[in-house]
């Protein structure tokens, strides 16, 4: 297969340009890389896209590694024919190429195979051949008596014979693909109760119908768990006059009795053999997409939520919140050192809430503290209301945010935070995660599973491994799009740097305690098991700001040195200026001519464009042009709540049909899909993304079930 043009008509992308990404991701070239340093080669495409196209290359390579170990099985047989072998070669998927191989696979015992051992598969070929002159089938089946073989009347070798019939309809790959499509096009897919009397979450399934090719992934999903859970009994509804006009189309051959026959075989090989087979793989194809596009959901919500604005330079409080064992506090410092901790009572008897608003003002004074992080788990709600009260109460200017400690927990009892914080118990290693993650959440969250951070939906009914790719594959982007410094990095930040394994990570921070601060990204070859590829796969994406080469503390790649030195000197600077000179150098560029100048010192324009953006900002976040996270001085109850009411909130998680939104009151607002803006769109994440800062409307409050309705129309 020419994956290259393949690949090229899938994504509609020069195939050239696929071609030299098949070529550096085999040269063993990480998706990052190969977006960031590589654009000429493929035409500044961005880590999504190429990531794509190297999953859908791997799904290629599997597709024909199975088509020819499908022609190896067959041939082995000696069965295998040109015919066969051409059908191998236009199969498009593995169900198409299972579907060829499906009359030779090996089987268990079947009415059919028992049959065959009776001896009764000449009678069926003869009564498929359904030639004019063959006598009526029954009167056939006479010959086949055979009492000791077990067919003790012809009625027994005829129904023998049309067992084995309806097992090769089963079998025959045209038929199967036909009806599957016929299914996927106007089947219905229906769930009911599957207890009566019997309420749950699942009720709006309780009599539900939606066409196959309509039912959105969110539904297929959701009756997935009902039906697991017990709750539903689900099925999916088909024409059989169409199918039965299928089989019928391709096996029936003459209007005679042995015709009769075959149609009689081919609605038992519908009714007990290919439908069921059928709508096990239409819904298997239907969870697979549904889990696909869930896990892209996820994805993105996840990608969002790491690139949230840090919030720099400010020593913060992170609470953890409870009830009977307290509120786990821990101040950090500007770089996420730990300053102190303490355990406060916010919730018990008033003489400890005066004793907690003590400490808690004593510690801001103490150490300056200008934000507090607090966890959105249990005592939240009665935490944000104590902690609002309290900093309303002094002069200091001090702002809050309740974050998602999601993982918090997770990461608590793990190794990497028993390493981090040997001195400290697992509750109060939360309180320091929930601090850093109002800090920096990228460098912070990067140390739990993507899978605990609680920004998807139906997270747990996704297939494990395909969830752990697609989300290690965000992280990883992510990591490497804001960057990382060499001297500071933890180990699980550096793990997801380009081309780091986990004993090079290690090695790294090992060298670091011995030797004392990186002075250089060079000084990186000094490290052990870091060779010439991992050295060239990472090193533009860490940084070293103590370095005396500007350029490290940049993401220029150390290959571009060169090329950035003769760009300063063309235009009459030098790498002292780079702090100063940015802005000028790129108008004399583009006043000369972008392309005329990447000429002259030898690079791609991409390349060329890429140093001109580092040169003007050296040592820039991208991050930081993100709008900031909003921070709370007061709080409301959702007892405060009207209908009518406007409010800001932060977007907090975006699924497929809405948003859940943060208004201050610990419980989170839906936004459904219809409400989020006055135009069409097919999915909210057209329009929001985790971490934005909105402007809602309350559309009503139940206060029994705690569901706060909101709209962003009309505002």
């Amino acid at each position: 297969m020419n994956y290259a043009q393949k690949l090229s008509e899938q994504f509609k992308v020069n195939e050239q340009y696929v071609a030299n990404i098949i070529a550096l991701l085999d040269e063993g070239n990480t998706i990052p890389f190969i977006a960031r340093y590589r654009k000429e080669m493929h035409g500044s495409m961005d880590d999504q896209l190429i990531r794509e196209i190297s999953e859908r290359l791997a799904y290629l390579r599997s597709l024909d590694e199975r088509r020819e170990e499908v022609r190896g099985l067959i041939a082995a047989q000696e069965k295998l024919t040109d015919e066969i072998s051409l059908a191998l070669d236009n199969a498009k998927t593995l169900s198409e190429i299972d579907d060829i191989y499906r009359p030779f696979r090996p089987k268990r015992k079947t009415r059919a195979s028992v049959a065959k051992e009776k001896g009764l598969e000449p009678l069926a070929q003869i009564i498929l051949a359904q030639d004019d002159d063959t006598l009526i089938p029954i009167v056939k089946a006479e010959e086949f008596v055979d009492s000791e073989k077990g067919v003790e009347t012809a009625e027994d070798a005829l129904n023998g014979a049309l067992d084995i019939i309806a097992e090769d309809i089963s079998d025959n790959a045209e038929i199967r693909k036909r009806i599957r499509n016929l299914v996927m096009l106007g089947g219905i897919v229906t769930s009911c109760a599957a207890k009566e009397d019997t309420d749950s979450v699942y009720s709006m399934y309780y009599e539900f119908s939606e066409a196959v090719s309509k039912i959105a992934g969110h539904r297929v999903l959701a009756i997935d768990r009902g039906e697991k859970e017990g709750f539903l009994k689900v099925s999916i509804l088909a024409d059989s006059e169409k199918m039965l006009s299928v089989i019928s189309k391709i096996m029936v051959k003459a209007n005679n009795a042995c015709g009769k026959a075959v149609i009689e075989a081919g609605e038992d090989s519908y009714n007990r053999l290919i439908f069921p087979s059928i709508e096990r793989e239409v819904r298997n194809e239907l969870t697979a997409k549904a889990a696909e596009q869930a896990i892209a959901v996820f994805g993105t919500n996840l990608h969002q939520l790491l690139m949230q604005a840090p919030v720099k330079g400010k020593v913060a409080i992170g609470l953890d919140p409870g009830y009977r064992t307290g509120c786990k506090l821990a101040v950090v410092d500007a770089t996420g050192r730990v300053l102190d901790t303490s355990v406060i009572y916010p919730t018990h008897s008033d003489a400890q809430i005066e004793k907690s608003k003590t400490v808690l003002k004593s510690m801001i004074k103490k150490h300056k503290v200008e934000i507090i992080a607090i966890g959105n788990g249990t005592a939240s709600k009665e935490t944000e209301m104590f902690t609002a009260q309290t900093i309303g109460e002094i002069d200091d200017k001090v702002a809050y945010m309740v974050v998602s400690e999601a993982g918090a927990s997770v990461y608590s009892a793990s190794k990497l935070a028993a390493a981090e914080l040997p001195d400290f118990d697992l509750t109060l290693r939360s309180a320091v995660s929930i601090a850093r993650r109002l800090q920096d959440p990228l460098a912070e969250l990067v140390k739990i599973d993507p899978k605990a951070i609680g920004v998807g939906q139906y997270q747990h009914d996704m297939p494990p491994k395909r969830l752990a790719e697609a989300l290690d594959g965000v992280v990883e982007d992510c990591v490497n799009t804001v960057g990382a410094d060499l001297n500071t990095a933890s180990p699980a930040l550096l793990s997801r740097i380009s081309g780091l394994s986990a004993t090079v990570c290690n090695n790294i921070v090992a060298y670091r305690e011995e030797n004392g601060a990186f002075k250089s990204r060079s000084e990186l070859k000094k490290v052990a098991k870091l060779g010439p590829k991992a050295y060239e796969q990472c090193a533009g994406f860490l940084r070293v700001p103590e370095s005396r080469e500007p350029l490290d503390n940049t993401a220029v790649h150390p290959e571009s040195y060169k090329a950035a030195s003769d760009l300063l000197e063309y235009f009459g600077y030098s790498k002292k200026d780079i702090a100063t000179c940015g802005a000028e150098l790129k108008q004399k560029a583009e006043a000369e001519g972008v392309s005329a100048v990447a000429e002259k010192i030898g690079v791609g324009v991409p390349t060329l464009n890429d140093i001109l953006k580092e040169l003007a900002q050296p040592g820039r976040d991208v991050r930081d042009e993100l709008p900031p996270p909003m921070l709370r001085t007061d709080v409301l109850d959702i007892k405060d709540l009207k209908d009518g009411m406007v409010l800001k909130g932060t977007v907090r998680n975006v699924i497929d049909f809405g948003a859940f939104v943060d208004i201050g009151v610990h419980q989170d607002g839906l936004v459904h899909i219809s409400q989020i803006c006055n135009k069409f769109i097919k999915h909210p994440s057209e329009v929001l993304k985790v971490g934005d800062v909105v402007d809602v409307k309350i559309l009503s409050v139940d206060l029994n079930k705690m569901r706060i309705s909101l709209t962003m129309k009309d505002i």
